[in-house]
């Protein structure tokens, strides 16, 4: 079993070295991480948000990351893609106040990447960003939270979607799917269109079915309701794109020696949506803590396995909105099972789902 360390928000007084930050130093001095980062370039990998967004990871933990690389003689850096467009410093992120530089992951232009090629269905190449490939140490600091198409978004969307250039994340979400639209069949009733409660389908300018796969949450209330058969479901499903997600990370984390990569999951203000939306909902579920530790599987499982149904805050599903009545909380919502992540992520040779917990106080 791989070791998942955990610091935990609750506190048992009114003391600031209860609180997780104080918590967040002594989970990174108990990593190892510490030896790792000596005299190498780091990656920090996070998401800097987006719009009027206001629950990405508080700049405090990536001040003490950034305070803590340095310390131990790193040298480090913050990186996403497209930041200069999603202006970070409106969220924090900015070089004099984190103390290392906030850079696009694929230099300005967005054109500097190393291709590694892929054969998965259609999805053909891995465009692993150039400075997370220039890089000798790679930190994936990630928001968990929910996300409408692949069920949840944590270590593994933040490298597969975070990493790579536009033509990657295109080739990625190309797999996703489980309709099947018959021409042929459909009689342009619209039927289908109205039977959506998340408004994820339409019919284009020139009378063609297409879905929005972050918002369709495999109700397949457009399939019951179609009176000629034009839609069915495809046994794939969403699975594809999961697959897609972890292979993508598998591709990425390969550019690095073993053991320098190191992953955190921040579970603080779990929304339903991936912080790329620019907005942010209430929380489904009350704070948890931080998960870290260097096996991506066993980080990613424990985390979903912290976010509970019987927690739920039920504020923080639209209003209306009715859940489905089985699996993990972000599967009622998003109508995904998050687990298949992790298990494309053990069928690829990235970890184990078996964990242990160690938690720091």
């Amino acid at each position: 079993m791989s070791d998942v360390l955990f610091a935990s928000v609750a506190y048992a007084k009114y003391d600031q070295n209860e609180t997780l930050p104080a918590k967040f130093d002594r989970l990174l001095e108990a990593s190892g991480l510490g030896d790792r980062v000596n005299g190498k370039k780091v990656a920090i990998k996070m998401h800097v948000g987006d719009g009027t967004g206001y629950t990405t990871i508080p700049p405090i933990f990536v001040i003490k990351l950034s305070d803590f690389i340095r310390r131990h003689g790193g040298e480090c850096f913050v990186t996403d893609h497209y930041v200069q467009r999603r202006h970070p410093e409106r969220r924090g992120y900015t070089e004099a106040n984190l103390g290392c530089p906030v850079l696009d992951v694929c230099g300005y232009f967005g054109k500097y990447f190393y291709t590694k090629d892929v054969d998965y269905r259609t999805f053909r190449h891995v465009d692993v960003a150039g400075l997370i490939h220039d890089a000798d140490v790679l930190i994936d600091f990630s928001h968990f939270k929910g996300h409408g198409s692949c069920a949840y978004g944590g270590a593994t969307k933040n490298i597969a979607m975070g990493c790579v250039t536009d033509r990657t994340r295109r080739e990625i979400h190309g797999l996703e799917g489980g309709l099947v639209w018959d021409a042929d069949k459909c009689i342009h009733c619209e039927q289908c269109i109205g039977s959506c409660n998340h408004h994820a389908n339409r019919f284009d300018k020139d009378g063609n079915y297409r879905v929005n796969y972050h918002h369709c949450t495999n109700c397949t209330h457009c399939v019951k309701v179609c009176p000629t058969d034009a839609i069915t479901l495809d046994a794939h499903d969403y699975r594809d794109f999961q697959h897609g997600l972890a292979l993508c990370t598998k591709t990425v984390i390969d550019t690095f020696e073993p053991g320098n990569v190191f992953y955190i999951n921040l579970l603080i203000s779990i929304t339903a949506l991936c912080d790329c939306w620019g907005l942010t909902t209430p929380s489904l579920v009350p704070d948890i803590g931080i998960m870290a530790g260097y096996d991506i599987a066993s980080v990613e499982k424990a985390s979903l396995d912290a976010v509970k149904m019987e927690n739920l805050i039920p504020v923080g599903v639209p209003q209306g909105m009715e859940l489905r009545d089985h699996g993990h909380l972000f599967e009622r919502l998003h109508g995904k099972d998050p687990y298949v992540q992790v298990e494309k992520l053990v069928e690829l040779g990235l970890g184990d789902a078996d964990y242990t917990i160690k938690e720091i106080l």
